[in-house]
């Protein structure tokens, strides 16, 4: 596997997918109402690449495997060395074959290259898969924020 940086046109078709999941996601996980939630996932994704794949600070790549994108993954840095990781896509054909392993691997080399020493992330609770993703690469956890529903009185 090897990154490259992510074109404009991969970008336009990643923009589309990704602000349908991660609608989803925030939904499903109760941070947002499902008629705001594209809204919201729009105005996110405008305030962090202001200037889509060139936006300062922004590391967009595509995954290509034998010539082929099989996936992608954008992080950014921070303050004092560090980096985060805001998406990692496998394509749905692709999963299930240690490509997301390979690709995390793959991020912190180029992360390392560019100067990030420690890098984070953020995983919905309930995207089992990603999780385990994560912790099999070395990622530990560092915050636990819980909710509970309170509906009605007793």
């Amino acid at each position: 596997m090897k990154l490259i940086p992510m074109t404009e046109a991969y970008f336009r078709t990643y923009l589309q997918t990704a602000l349908r999941l991660y609608a989803a996601e925030k939904v499903k996980a109760g941070n947002w109402r499902e008629e705001d939630a594209e809204a919201n996932a729009k105005e996110s994704y405008e305030q962090l690449l202001p200037d889509g794949v060139y936006s300062d600070g922004h590391y967009l790549y595509e995954a290509v495997v034998d010539g082929n994108t099989i996936g992608m993954i954008w992080f950014a840095t921070q303050e004092n060395s560090k980096g985060f990781i805001y998406d990692v896509l496998i394509d749905e054909a692709f999963r299930g074959r240690g490509y997301g392993s390979l690709l995390l691997q793959e991020a912190e080399r180029e992360a390392r290259r560019i100067g990030i020493t420690v890098f984070g992330l953020h995983v919905f609770a309930h995207n089992k898969r990603a999780v385990q993703l994560y912790q099999s690469a070395g990622y530990e956890l560092t915050n636990i924020i819980m909710e509970k529903k309170l509906e009605g009185e007793e």
